[in-house]
């Protein structure tokens, strides 16, 4: 009678116990100025439905804002993503880059494709081999991001030097010169999802500012969302993007 209670027990809790053996594990990495904390809000609410959530902070951004030195480039902020995975022994990744961060998903996703599971670019640069951030800034307009006062860190109108936080810093120039390097194909077997949010006001998502990374995204087959908000739907489309996230899982 024991074991058969035993064993109606174990039944019962099975679909339990087989749920938690499946929660999803993201890893969100955050865009040029900004930091972890702008993700805090996305992360708690992807939490309360069941998931793992793990906010990298580039280091020189956010709250690694005193580590900032001029030898901060892009290979820096893909180690930081890499060891965090590897640190915490994670496995079936869900690796999310917004913005610049995309270009550090990529990187990620080139040096250990064996631990993702999937890589999600919310309105972010999709790099190939030998390309830049700042390679994409050739116009006069959008050349204007990319002025540096002192030759190491870049300074747009937004960011204000005041002791409030969080907020946008500083961001490191080389890591925004440094062109990518990537050499391993099984990147590309990973299933990919690029979300791209525009403004119909500001004239739809083919004027979007990251509409061409978007077409690339369709060149390799991977699936493609449009969302309407502005760059930092995190901010100011928080649940919209919490669903679109988890039914990306």
């Amino acid at each position: 009678m024991k074991k058969l209670i035993l064993i109606s027990f174990l039944f019962l809790c099975f679909p339990f116990i087989h749920l938690r053996a499946q929660e999803a594990t993201y890893v969100l990495v955050h865009g040029a100025w900004g930091g972890s904390w702008q993700f805090k809000n996305t992360a708690e609410k992807l939490e309360k439905l069941g998931a793992k959530v793990y906010r990298v902070n580039l280091t020189g951004l956010g709250e690694r804002y005193h580590l900032a030195n001029p030898e901060v480039d892009l290979n820096t902020h893909i180690t930081d993503v890499i060891n965090t995975i590897l640190f915490e022994r994670l496995d079936s990744v869900i690796l999310m880059g917004h913005s610049y961060g995309g270009m550090v998903v990529t990187g990620v996703a080139d040096s250990i494709p064996e631990r993702i599971k999937k890589v999600i670019y919310l309105d972010a640069f999709v790099p190939e081999d030998g390309e830049s951030v700042a390679a994409y800034f050739k116009d006069e307009s959008s050349g204007s991001l990319l002025n540096s006062k002192d030759g190491t860190y870049v300074y747009p109108s937004w960011v204000k030097d005041t002791t409030a936080f969080p907020r946008d810093v500083p961001h490191p120039l080389a890591s925004l010169k440094e062109v990518i390097n990537l050499k391993n194909t099984k990147r590309l077997q990973i299933p990919s999802t690029y979300i791209l949010t525009f403004e119909p006001s500001q004239g739809g998502a083919e004027r979007d500012s990251f509409y061409f990374f978007s077409t690339r995204a369709r060149k390799y087959n991977w699936k493609v969302i449009e969302m309407e908000a502005d760059h930092n739907p995190q901010i100011h489309k928080l649940d919209d993007l919490v669903t679109i996230l988890n039914n990306e899982k």
